[in-house]
């Protein structure tokens, strides 16, 4: 029997999504074997000698003590794509509201509540004021064409726009099912030169902290609209105040302002709804199980932030998984250990992230628990798990 904590409120669906038979799911356990969190902070957390996996319900990980975790031989697991519609929908939606200026439009019609007559006639005498351009035609650049900003491509693509993305990252093969829609560039600056909207979809880390600060907004065209619906800190939210003032950004679209950027009017800011749908949790709640349940039960890594991903069908017998260091001779240490242990492998796996490495081991027979002490005292192994 497996026990998952959850933090936060956790979709039904996710729940429903274990095997009642082999888990519990408990708010509060001293021996959690995994946890599934949507935006409560871990870094003071301290971690049970049980727990083996923490899964983010959505894509952020910034709430989650990663580097720690990997070094406690703990995989960490996001949901990319989960939430990646609602997103899209969401950052559609404010930035046509951003063009039309619906915020202050809706805003001024709401004002004339207490007037003595029918707002009509007052509505078309003053709504020339809140004439806005349409988006058709225009030039958006994306930044970071993973699972939300390829969805924006399309969508902004079927919207009549000229789309261009920039992606170190992606692969060639995903490039070309994407180039109906957009062009790419290998250089982000050819975004900020050319395009009326740029848009922000890149994951929050130590280097992308500050992405678009005073230099990339420089070389923005004068009154463009800039969009970040990704994280707060990607951008240099002082410089972002600054090209405001100075109307070098026509509009700032944010799902994370600042209080310096609250009440102008041209900014339009919602309160981290990107992922708020009911579909987008429950998308996401479900997938984190899956991706627990086959960790727990099979030793599969799909989605892992701080360990590559392996995944495949187990042989007849027992299967061993080892973190470790990527280490020069460490399979070849790894290996005599298990041969010298009597024991024959019949599938071997193993890949690398950087300095952290992931192996597993299939065999046809039954594997002795002695096993994971002689592995666990090879000088770079981390954990070592048996699965009967």
């Amino acid at each position: 029997m497996f026990t998952v904590q959850t933090y936060n409120k956790i979709s039904e669906a996710g729940k429903r999504a274990f095997n009642a038979e082999r888990y519990t799911i408990e708010e509060k356990t001293d021996k959690p074997d995994a946890i599934i969190v949507h935006s409560t902070p871990l870094h003071d957390l301290k971690f049970a000698p049980t727990l083996k996996a923490i899964v983010r319900v959505g894509a952020g990980v910034n709430t989650i003590p990663v580097d720690r975790c990997t070094e406690n031989g703990i995989a960490v697991f996001n949901t990319p794509g989960g939430n990646a519609n609602a997103v899209k929908e969401l950052t559609i939606a404010a930035m046509i509201m951003a063009c039309r200026n619906v915020q202050g439009a809706s805003a001024w019609v709401n004002s004339l509540k207490d007037g003595e007559e029918e707002p009509g006639k007052t509505v078309e005498k003053g709504k020339e004021v809140y004439r806005g351009p349409e988006i058709m035609g225009k030039k958006i650049g994306i930044i970071g064409v993973g699972s939300i900003g390829s969805r924006m491509a399309k969508a902004c693509y079927d919207l009549g726009m000229i789309v261009t993305g920039y992606d170190p990252y992606l692969t060639n093969h995903r490039k070309e099912e994407l180039k109906q829609y957009l062009t790419f560039t290998d250089n982000v600056d050819d975004i900020y030169a050319d395009n009326d909207f740029v848009t922000i979809h890149i994951p929050l880390s130590a280097q992308n902290e500050g992405f678009v600060g005073k230099d990339a907004i420089a070389k923005m065209k004068d009154g463009v609209y800039l969009i970040n619906y990704a994280r707060g800190p990607i951008v240099d939210n002082d410089a972002i105040v600054e090209a405001l003032e100075a109307g070098k950004i026509k509009a700032y679209v944010t799902d994370f302002p600042t209080k310096k950027q609250l009440g102008r009017p041209n900014v339009v800011c919602t309160p981290h709804l990107g992922a708020g749908t009911p579909e987008a949790d429950e998308n996401c709640a479900v997938m984190a199980a899956r991706q627990i349940a086959d960790f727990l039960e099979n030793g599969n890594v799909r989605n892992s932030v701080n360990y590559p991903d392996i995944a495949f069908e187990r042989a007849g017998g027992d299967r061993v998984t080892i973190f470790h260091h990527n280490k020069v001779g460490m399979l070849g240490v790894i290996t005599e250990k298990v041969a010298a242990a009597g024991l024959n492998i019949e599938n071997l796996v193993n890949k690398a992230r950087g300095g952290n490495a992931y192996t597993i081991l299939d065999f046809d027979e039954n594997v002795p628990e002695t096993l994971t002490d002689i592995l666990e005292k090879i000088d770079g192994v981390i954990k070592v798990r048996i699965f009967h």
